[in-house]
This record gives structure tokens, C-alpha cells and sequence, in this order.
């Protein structure tokens, strides 16, 4: 029977609400939410750990609570750096190393999303996938967006989702408006 995993938990305030940082114990990232948003950061983290989890307050784990502070700060390309480990399937693990491979300032649609991954049919497949990543703005499920440019859903709000975009260089037009 597999180990009930110890995951280590810090807390950090951003310009758009206090941010939830969840690192494994050899310091990679296992899950991101925002604070008004952890009943989903909890379901995703029982999924990912069937056996059970444990959470350890920890300052800066892993050096990813600095490096998400350094992201709203301006380093950007920040993110790109962070170790990141996750279940899934693997569907969703090609769809969220495709997320990865969107460049910062650039947006792609779900059926562009679903062809990254290796499925161009799969785009409503692709976009349960990007819904499930329990490690948004590393895995930037933010720079999805609708066909012909439309804003569509956030699980932390269209609002950040419209920041996150306009912080990383996307004009109003690329980003829904």
C-alpha cells in the first residue's frame, strides 16, 4: 500500500489574493490555488494522492513561494524554471507539458490546445484537462482561451485570469475584450 504523502504548504499575498503553495518534500511543486479556492486545491490533492496527504506548514518550500513572489514581481520567466510534479493521466500530463510550452505573452485556443497535445480532436477532452491542473500559472491553463480570441472560464475567476494575461503582456484584444 503506497505512503500517505507529506507535502509542505506556504501561503503567499499576490496583487490578486493570497496564493496557496503546495511542494513535495524534495521541493517540487505538487499544487497552486488561491486561498478563496482550497476546498478545490484539497479535492485535487486527493486525487493526485490516493493514499492520503499531510500538510506541513513550511516557509518558502522549496524555494517556490520566493520564485511565485519573483513571478508577480516582474521575472516572468520565473515559472518557466519550477520543478513541477504531478499524477494525472496521461492525457493530462500532454496536455499540462503542452500548457508549459505556450511562451509567455502567447495564448493558443483549446483546439489548438488538443493539437500541442497530440490529439486535435480531443479539444473538449483538453479542456476537462485543463480544468484538472492542480498547478496553475506554472502550468499557464491561463493563456487558453476561447476560438476568435473569447475570454472563457478560470477556476480562480476570469478577472485573475484577465490580469494574469495583461501582467505577462497580452493585449486587451488577446485577452478577450
Amino acid at each position: 500500500m503506497p505512503a500517505v504523502s507529506s507535502l509542505l504548504i506556504d501561503r503567499t499575498a499576490t496583487p490578486i489574493g493570497e496564493l496557496i503553495v503546495v511542494a513535495g518534500e524534495d521541493g517540487a511543486l505538487r499544487a497552486i490555488d488561491w486561498t478563496d479556492h482550497e476546498d478545490r486545491l484539497r479535492r485535487l490533492l486527493r486525487l493526485h494522492h490516493p493514499a492520503g496527504y499531510e500538510l506541513q506548514p513550511s516557509a518558502d518550500p522549496g524555494g517556490l513561494t520566493r520564485a511565485m513572489d519573483a513571478y508577480f514581481a516582474g521575472d516572468l520567466a520565473i515559472i518557466d524554471r519550477l520543478p513541477v510534479h504531478t499524477g494525472g493521466t496521461p492525457f493530462q500530463r500532454a496536455v499540462w507539458a503542452a500548457l508549459r510550452g505556450i511562451s509567455c505573452g502567447g495564448t493558443v485556443s483549446y483546439r489548438e490546445l488538443a493539437a500541442l497535445a497530440g490529439r486535435p480532436a480531443a479539444v473538449r477532452a483538453a479542456g476537462h484537462a485543463n480544468g484538472a491542473n492542480p498547478v496553475s500559472i506554472v502550468v499557464p491553463c491561463h493563456r487558453v482561451i476561447g476560438s476568435g480570441g473569447a475570454m472563457t472560464g478560470y477556476g480562480g475567476g476570469v478577472e485573475r485570469k484577465r490580469w494574469l494575461l495583461a501582467h505577462e503582456g497580452v493585449s486587451a484584444e488577446g485577452a478577450g475584450r
